[in-house]
This record gives C-alpha cells, sequence and structure tokens, in this order.
C-alpha cells in the first residue's frame, strides 16, 4: 500500500491485490459476525408494532464481539446490582441495533471503494472516516483474537502460527495511521 496523500477534499492511496483480499476478507469476517449476531435477536412483539428496533439484553459471549459491542453501562463485576443489571440490559437493547447497522454501513463503505483486484482508492473525507472506523474495527477483532497488550512483542518467531496475524495486525495500524495523518494534512 502507498501512503494515503491528501489532495484538495479527497484523500488517495493505492492497494495491492492481496493487501485488498486480506482488507476485504476481515471485513467480510467481521460483517458476517455482526449479522449473526442480529440473526440471534429474539424478535420482539413491541417493536414490531412500533416499529422501534430492539436487540438482545445479553452482552455476546464471543470475546471478538464483546469488543465490538461493549457494555453501554458499567457493572460492578463484583457486586452488580439488580437496577444495573436491569440499566446494563435496557441499554444494550436500545443501542446495540444502532451500533450494528453504523459498523456494517461503514464496513459497506469500505468494500464498495476498495477495488477486489486491488488499485488506486480515491476517498472524499466522509468515505475516509468510514474507513477509519471500518479499519478500527478490524484492529480491536484482531487483537482481541491475538490477545494484543502492552506486553505483545513487535514481532513473533517465524515458527509461531501467529506471527503472520500479528503482520498483518500491525499493517492495518499502518494504513489508519497513514489515512488519518492525511486527513489530517
Amino acid at each position: 500500500m502507498k501512503d494515503w496523500k491528501r489532495k484538495g477534499d479527497h484523500v488517495v492511496s493505492e492497494f495491492a491485490q492481496q493487501e485488498a483480499a486480506v482488507l476485504r476478507g476481515l471485513l467480510r469476517h467481521i460483517d458476517d459476525v455482526l449479522r449473526a449476531r442480529v440473526d440471534e435477536t429474539p424478535q420482539d412483539e413491541l417493536a414490531e408494532l412500533t416499529g422501534m428496533r430492539s436487540g438482545p439484553t445479553t452482552a455476546p459471549d464471543d470475546p471478538v464481539l464483546s469488543r465490538l459491542l461493549p457494555d453501554f453501562h458499567r457493572i460492578d463485576p463484583d457486586q452488580p446490582s439488580e437496577e444495573d443489571l436491569e440499566s446494563a440490559a435496557a441499554l444494550r437493547s436500545l443501542h446495540e441495533p444502532e451500533l450494528i447497522d453504523a459498523k456494517l454501513g461503514v464496513a459497506s463503505v469500505v468494500l464498495e471503494t476498495l477495488p477486489s483486484e486491488g488499485g488506486e482508492v480515491t476517498l472524499d473525507l466522509e468515505q475516509a472516516d468510514a474507513w477509519l472506523a471500518a479499519i478500527n474495527d478490524v484492529r480491536l477483532a484482531l487483537g482481541t483474537v491475538l490477545d494484543v497488550n502492552e506486553e505483545t512483542p513487535e514481532e513473533l518467531p517465524e515458527d509461531d502460527p501467529q506471527a503472520s496475524h500479528l503482520g498483518v495486525y500491525h499493517w492495518l495500524t499502518y494504513v489508519q495511521e497513514s489515512l488519518i495523518q492525511a486527513v489530517s494534512a
């Protein structure tokens, strides 16, 4: 990938075919996971009558989904009160559908603007914001799977099964940083 460059009200870069395939594949995976979460949501008769969508009242069990769809209300894990549990459930039910829609929306912008065979990508600033959000989601998901933290080394030994995945994580960080710099220019 070439560094993102600002050209007026647009940012431009170029992706190799393999880079485009990796990014598109990761975004499709996140899209699939989020859509599965929507499909698992029980039907709410009141929501159907009022037209107001509601989501699940419990946090996802999957660590990646939990990272992408965090709690909307902090609960003391040692002494959760009934009031806190009810508040968390209500807030999740109200806001998770909107959060999923937003994440699916930004992923679709990347998938629509990134040529499947690689090549030049030209984005307006609104599309660039969508790219930043989508790349952030991919980094969050991949970082959760890899258990990235302050102690994670920059590189893993070549024989480590996660070495190439950590390389992709660092590449995504580079793509995101380069895009932030171009948008800010």
